[in-house]
């Protein structure tokens, strides 16, 4: 991964412009050190996802004060986002220089007593902001006074960082609106001798050198993407000289490079790590210029060949444009190109996605295979708040679609095939379990969804645990499979009218009748608790188009901005639909 200087983020940031998007994000940075720099890099690399930023920095080494005073600029900024980071030799003070002048107990009680500091710290901004915080852990210093028998220290000076690090992770994994940002792994990738520069630090308290700040920026990215539901969908994947070495279509079967010997060992570990991400909900697909026999051949019958052939969700082996071929795979799959990554070792073919397809990220491989994998882990493109079981069950969901479709070639009446389906939708009030998939849906779903109202988990919680809200999710199942959590519904109650605050379907079952069947359980429920209407609105986007005559489809009738669904008439719900309410 190559990062532009940071002269280059200041004077791109200094040429932005006014920013319609829809897509906005606040950012609040806190710190104990100098970060002169990072907000323009964020802006930049903001301003590159179409998002409009808005920042807000805190007074240098005030964090505690800004978190701790309810009236701060911070908690009036009221941001999205908070990027928390204190330097190591700012939690423990002297005791960083000088760890071996107090007592192995003593060393403990410090790192007891920092942690409940770092936790209140936590527990206040938690109890008043919405924010997202991300926390950095401590780097670990190279350099001991005891130099090697460091090691053979009881509770060294590294034992007592890796100790406060620990039970800060522990206490994240218990929090949905609190992360741990691994510093400390950052420090590691780049080297301590890189990233700290020592004469930044004396004179101006700078703890990440001017040449290493656009590299922290990348990493922080990650957690805005998340935040705004811009997290990558799908890897499409080249064959030869990509997964692996050589061209089958020259080389054969038995010439090329794929296993654990030299040549073939950068292939089989980019299978690895592309076989990783599958295992947990990143889809797999195949575009490659080639004679299908020879490369499914490989793919189902080379002895070192990890990915095999139900890993990939759709596959193009031909000899058409890969053009046509990628736009065909976002269509079979039901995606947006912008939930594409594309790696090809061939700069002629990236450049020409670039230039006819700019939605997609075409990442640029390196010349040298041995960095394949490395170019991979360094993208930030596939971070989620949180990884739910329907995201690691998507590459079989998937698989299970090939099936569905494969049904409907041979029967090619709707209706007949909607009948066959066996399609089940159980239909659950908002629970601790769905949360996060809840969240995770209202964050990444374009295409079908009314409001495009994008929820965190906390907001989630707090309308699941309002009486004045309704949160109902469906899951959905038929003859091939469980579809999981894929319908969802928010509406506002009051005595004598319902309004839909969110409505939205995953891609994958649209134009099943899902969707009526879950309106036509709200409704349902509505009369039942005696309201008069239901009401609800169609936000246009670039994007939703599929899903804006739904309400009239229904039964609903305009009135002005909302649709308005008269409760003395009924909707009919599919046939085809065995609704179940729990």
């Amino acid at each position: 991964m190559k990062e532009e200087k940071l002269s280059y983020y200041l004077n791109k940031a200094k040429m932005i412009g006014p920013n319609s998007s829809e897509k906005k994000i606040k950012i609040a940075i806190l710190g104990s050190f100098t970060l002169n720099g990072l907000v323009e890099v964020l802006q930049v690399k903001c301003a590159e996802l179409n998002t409009k930023f808005v920042s807000y920095v805190g007074e240098y080494n005030q964090y505690n004060q800004e978190i701790l005073n309810s009236k701060s600029h911070l908690y009036q900024f009221n941001p999205d986002i908070t990027f928390l980071l204190v330097d190591t030799r700012t939690i423990l003070g002297d005791t960083y220089y000088f760890p071996y002048d107090i007592s192995v107990l003593d060393r403990k009680k410090i790192v007891e007593e920092k942690f409940l500091e770092l936790k209140h710290l936590i527990t206040s901004f938690k109890q008043t902001s919405k924010s997202k915080l991300i926390i950095a852990n401590f780097s670990i210093p190279v350099y001991s006074s005891y130099g090697i028998y460091e090691n053979k220290t009881e509770f060294n000076l590294k034992k007592m960082i890796m100790e406060l690090n620990a039970k800060l992770e522990d206490m994240v994994q218990k929090e949905n609106s609190i992360f741990l940002y691994d510093f400390d792994g950052f420090m590691r990738k780049f080297g301590e001798a890189h990233v700290f520069n020592y004469r930044q630090y004396f004179f101006g308290d700078v703890k990440v050198g001017i040449d290493y700040l656009p590299y922290l920026g990348y990493e922080l990215m990650g957690y805005v993407k998340a935040v705004l539901g811009l997290s990558k969908k799908c890897i499409v994947v080249d064959l030869d000289n990509t997964l692996w070495g050589g061209v089958i279509g020259e080389d054969g079967f038995n010439g090329i490079k794929l296993g654990p010997y030299t040549q073939g060992r950068p292939f089989l570990e980019l299978q690895k790590i592309l076989l990783a991400l599958n295992k947990r909900g990143i889809i797999l697909a195949i575009n490659s210029k080639n004679n299908y026999d020879d490369a499914i051949h490989v793919i189902r019958e080379h002895p070192y060949m990890l990915i095999k052939e139900d890993n990939f969700a759709s596959i193009r082996i031909n000899w058409e444009d890969k053009i046509s071929n990628i736009q065909e795979i976002a269509n079979e799959l039901n995606i947006g190109l912008d939930s594409i990554v594309y790696l090809d070792d061939d700069p002629i073919n990236r450049e020409f996605m670039k230039t006819s397809l700019s939605q997609i990220l075409t990442v640029d491989l390196p010349r040298d295979p041995s960095e394949y994998s490395l170019c991979v882990t360094n993208l930030n493109d596939f971070n989620l708040l949180q990884i739910t079981e329907d995201d690691i069950k998507r590459s079989k969901m998937y698989n299970e679609e090939q099936q569905r479709k494969e049904l409907q070639k041979n029967i090619p009446n709707l209706e007949n095939f909607l009948q066959k389906m066996n399609i089940k939708v159980l239909i659950k009030n908002g629970d601790d379990f769905a949360i996060p998939r809840i969240s995770q849906l209202t964050l990444k779903t374009n295409q079908f969804n009314l409001t495009t109202k994008r929820y965190q988990e906390e907001e989630i919680k707090n309308m699941v645990n309002d009486k004045n809200f309704l949160v109902k999710y469906a899951q959905v199942s038929d003859k091939f499979g469980d579809n999981g959590i894929t319908g969802i519904c928010i509406v506002k109650k009051n005595d004598k009218e319902w309004i839909i605050d969110s409505f939205l379907l995953s891609c994958r079952i649209m134009g099943r009748g899902v969707e009526e069947g879950i309106l036509g359980h709200i409704l349902e429920q509505a009369k039942k608790e005696g309201v008069s209407k239901v009401v609800g609105q169609y936000i246009p986007t670039n994007k939703n188009k599929p899903c804006e005559d739904f309400y009239q489809k229904c039964g609903f009738e305009k009135d002005g901005e909302y649709w308005s669904f008269n409760l003395k008439n009924t909707i009919k719900i599919p046939n085809h639909l065995k609704v179940s309410i729990k």
